[in-house]
C-alpha cells in the first residue's frame, strides 16, 4: 500500500526527498566503509605490553559491520585484508581502575566523582528539578549551560546535537565502544497536563466501551494516567496530535542520519512506539491480543500465544462444526484469513494484511462465538479518523525502518507498560518479518522482571524459525516495576511482576539461555547463528559474568557477533570499557539534546543512580583510585588515546 512505502511530507526537505526509494542514497555503505579504512590506515601499530595479545580479523569492525549488519544479528561479511587488532586480557571481576577509565581524562575523572557524589545526597536528588530551574533563573541561560557541562549534562549527555557528538563517539569507538543514539529532548509538563494529556488521547470518540469480553488493565485509570509515575529509568511520550508525532519520526529519522554519518556503520538507534501515535490504539490493539488469546484457549484448549498451541486449522473447523455454526460466509472468510504452516497456527489474523495493506481494524478483528455462532468483535468500534490514525502509526514506524535498513543502522524499540506492551510487540515482529529477511535491523526489547518474559522471548524466537526472519532481542529487567504492581493493585487485575529480585535474575538468566541454546542449536546445524542477535543490557556485573562464562561453555566467540553488550551513558564505566578492550561487542546508550530541554533526562538518571547506591560505590572507589594512581605516577594530564577496534 502506498502509504507504507512512501515517506511523508515532513520529511520532503530531507535528503531522503519524496520517495524512500528513490532518494536514499544507494551508496551509503561504502562510503560508511570506505571511511573506515582510511582511519584504519593512520592507526599506528605498536609494541604492547606482555600481558596484551595481538590478533587478527577480517577486517576493521566498522567495516565489517557496516557489510554484516553490525556486530549483532549481521549477515555474512566480505573478505578484506586482514588488520591487527589491539585486545587486552578481561578482568572478571571488573576491578581495574586503568582499564575503566583509560578513555577518561582527570578532569572528567574529577566531574564524575562530584556527580556521583552529589547523586549519594537525597536532598539533592529529590529536589534537582527545583534546584537547576533555580540555578537557571539565578545564573541565566549562559552561565547555567557552562554549569550544567561542567557538572551533569557533561557526565550523562554526549553533546547538543549530531555534530557536538561526533568527538565523543570517535573516543568511544577508539576505546571498542559503539554507540546507541537517543535525541533525548523530553516535555516538562506539569502532572495535571500529562493526565489530561494521557486521558483524553486513551479514550475513543466512539467512547469506551466495557461490553462482556473486555478487559479492564487495556483501559485507562485516570489516576496512572502520568505514565512517570514511580519510574525514574525511561523516557515517556504524551500524546498531543498527529503533527507532533510526524516531528518526533523526523527527530528519529535525523538520529539515523547521525548515527550513520558518525557511527561508520556500527550504531543503533532506540525508538519509543508511544511516540508515534494515539495510545488508545496500543491499547485496544493489546487488548484484542490478549481476547485472541483467550479465544484460542476456548476453543482448542491449552494457554499461551497463539502460536505456542501448534492447533491446525481444520481444528477450528471441527469445532465449529461441532457447535452448529452455521453462518458459513463470514466464517468461511475467518477461516481464509488465518496465517498457518505445517506446525499449526501462527496468527488467527492477516497481520501482513493489516500492516501493508487497507485492512479496517474493527472489521478484521472478528471470531465466530463458539457459544452464540455469531460473528464477535474483539476491537470496539474506530471511528474513520480512528481508522486512519493507525495508519499514520504504522507508516510512521515504516518510515523510519525502511530509513534505518537503507542507511545500515539498526532500531532497537524500547519496551513500555504491560498494558501497551502486546501491541508494541506484535507490531515489531511484523517489522522484523519485513525486514530482518538478511540481517537483523529491528531488534524488539523484553523486559524479564515481567512474568511472562520467558514465555514471550521463547514464543517470538519459534515465530522468527518458522517464518524465517533474524530475531534480534535486548534483554533488560525493565523500567516500570513499582508502576506495574501500584496499577495492579489498584485496578485490580493479577500483578504482572516478578515478586523478588531473586526471581528476576533467574527469569533473565533463563531467558538469555533459551536465546544461547537455540544459537547453538542452529551452528550445531550449519544454519547461519547470526538468525539470533541479542543485547545483555544491564548494569549488573554478576549478570555480565554469567552471561560470558555461558558464552564460553557454548563455544561463541566476540568474533560471532552474535551477542553484545549495553550500558548508559555515564554508568558503570568499569563494565563498558574494559568490555571492549578485551574484545567484546559492546555499546553506549548515548542520549544527546539541548541543555535545557534534556533536563527531564538529567533528572531521571539523578533518580537512577541514588537508587544503585551500591554501584556508585564501587565506581566512586575505582575512580578515586585512578586518579590517585595518576597523581603518584606524574599522569594528571594523562590524554586519552585509544587502539581498539570495536567487534
Amino acid at each position: 500500500m502506498a502509504f507504507l512505502r512512501s515517506v511523508p511530507r515532513c520529511c520532503a526537505g530531507s535528503k531522503f526527498g519524496k520517495n524512500l526509494q528513490l532518494a536514499l542514497p544507494g551508496g551509503i555503505s561504502e562510503n560508511v566503509a570506505r571511511r573506515s579504512i582510511q582511519l584504519l590506515q593512520v592507526i599506528e601499530t605498536r609494541d604492547h605490553d606482555s600481558s596484551r595479545r595481538t590478533i587478527t580479523t577480517r577486517a576493521a569492525a566498522s567495516t565489517e559491520s557496516s557489510a554484516s549488519g553490525g556486530g549483532i544479528g549481521g549477515g555474512s561479511s566480505g573478505t578484506m585484508k586482514p588488520v591487527p587488532r589491539q585486545i587486552d586480557p578481561l578482568d572478571l571481576a571488573f576491578n581495574d581502575p586503568v582499564a575503566s577509565y583509560k578513555s577518561k581524562t582527570t578532569k572528567e575523572l574529577i566531574r564524575a566523582y562530584i556527580v556521583y557524589q552529589l547523586c549519594s545526597v537525597e536532598f539533592f536528588v529529590e529536589n534537582n528539578m527545583k534546584l537547576t530551574k533555580l540555578c537557571n533563573n539565578i545564573l541565566g541561560d549562559r552561565l547555567f549551560s557552562i554549569l550544567m557541562k561542567s557538572t551533569f549534562y557533561g557526565h550523562f549527555v554526549a553533546g547538543e546535537d549530531e555534530q557536538k557528538i561526533t568527538p565523543v563517539l570517535d573516543r568511544l569507538r577508539s576505546f571498542g565502544v559503539k554507540p546507541l543514539l537517543d535525541y533525548s529532548v523530553e516535555e516538562d509538563l506539569s502532572q495535571e497536563e500529562a493526565e489530561r494529556r494521557e486521558v483524553q488521547a486513551s479514550v475513543s470518540e466512539a467512547g469506551d466501551e466495557k461490553k462482556e469480553g473486555t478487559i479492564k488493565k487495556y483501559h485507562v485509570e485516570k489516576s496512572f494516567a502520568d505514565r512517570r509515575y514511580k519510574v525514574s529509568s525511561a523516557r515517556t511520550y504524551f500524546y498531543l496530535n498527529e503533527a507532533s508525532c510526524e516531528r518526533n519520526m523526523d527527530v528519529f529519522i535525523k538520529a539515523l542520519e547521525a548515527c550513520a554519518t558518525v557511527s561508520m556503520g556500527l550504531g543503533i538507534i532506540a525508538v519509543k512506539l508511544t511516540a508515534l501515535g494515539r495510545p488508545q490504539l496500543l491499547l485496544q490493539l493489546s487488548e484484542v491480543i490478549m481476547r485472541a488469546r483467550q479465544y484460542m484457549s476456548d476453543v482448542v484448549g491449552g494457554e499461551g500465544a497463539v502460536l505456542a498451541h501448534h492447533a491446525k486449522p481444520d481444528d477450528f473447523r471441527k469445532k465449529f462444526e461441532e457447535a452448529r455454526i452455521r453462518d458459513e460466509i463470514p466464517v468461511q472468510k475467518f477461516l481464509d484469513k488465518i496465517q498457518a504452516d505445517k506446525e499449526g497456527v501462527i496468527h488467527l489474523f492477516p497481520w501482513s494484511g493489516i500492516l501493508d495493506e487497507n485492512y479496517e481494524l474493527s472489521e478484521t478483528f472478528q471470531v465466530p462465538d463458539i457459544r452464540t455462532g455469531k460473528m464477535v468483535r474483539l476491537m470496539s468500534q474506530l471511528t474513520a479518523k480512528e481508522e486512519e490514525m493507525f495508519r499514520n502509526m504504522l507508516r510512521r514506524l515504516n518510515t523510519i525502518v525502511a530509513v534505518a535498513d537503507k542507511l545500515n543502522v539498526r532500531i532497537m524499540i524500547d519496551a513500555e507498560q504491560t498494558y501497551f506492551q502486546p501491541a508494541i510487540s506484535r507490531l515489531c515482529l511484523e517489522m522484523m518479518r519485513k525486514y530482518n529477511t538478511e540481517r537483523a535491523v529491528v531488534f524488539n526489547t523484553y523486559q524479564t522482571y515481567l512474568q511472562d518474559a520467558y514465555n514471550e522471548v521463547k514464543t517470538d524466537l519459534e515465530q522468527a524459525e518458522r517464518q524465517n526472519f533474524y530475531f534480534g532481542a535486548k534483554l533488560v529487567r525493565g523500567a516500570y516495576l513499582e508502576q506495574e504492581r501500584a496499577r495492579a493493585a489498584a485496578m485490580g487485575y493479577p500483578d504482572p511482576t516478578n515478586p523478588t529480585f531473586e526471581a528476576t535474575n533467574e527469569s533473565y538468566h533463563r531467558t538469555f539461555m533459551e536465546c544461547l541454546r537455540r544459537m547453538k542449536r542452529y551452528k550445531d546445524k550449519g544454519i547461519d547463528p547470526k538468525k539470533i542477535g541479542i543485547m545483555v543490557a544491564t548494569h549488573n556485573e554478576d549478570t555480565v559474568r554469567f552471561a560470558i562464562e555461558k558464552m564460553k561453555e557454548i563455544g561463541i566467540s566476540p568474533e560471532d557477533k552474535v551477542i553484545c553488550f549495553g550500558q548508559l551513558f555515564g554508568m558503570c564505566d568499569y563494565l563498558t570499557f574494559p568490555l571492549g578492550q578485551s574484545g567484546y561487542s559492546v555499546y553506549k546508550y548515548i542520549p544527546y539534546g539541548p541543555v535545557k530541554e534534556v533536563l527531564p533526562y538529567l533528572s531521571r538518571r539523578a533518580h537512577e543512580n541514588k537508587g544503585v547506591l551500591k554501584k556508585i560505590k564501587k565506581e566512586k572507589k575505582l575512580i578515586l583510585a585512578e586518579i590517585l594512581r595518576r597523581m603518584v605516577t606524574g599522569k594528571l594530564f594523562y590524554t586519552p588515546k585509544g587502539n581498539y577496534t570495536p567487534v
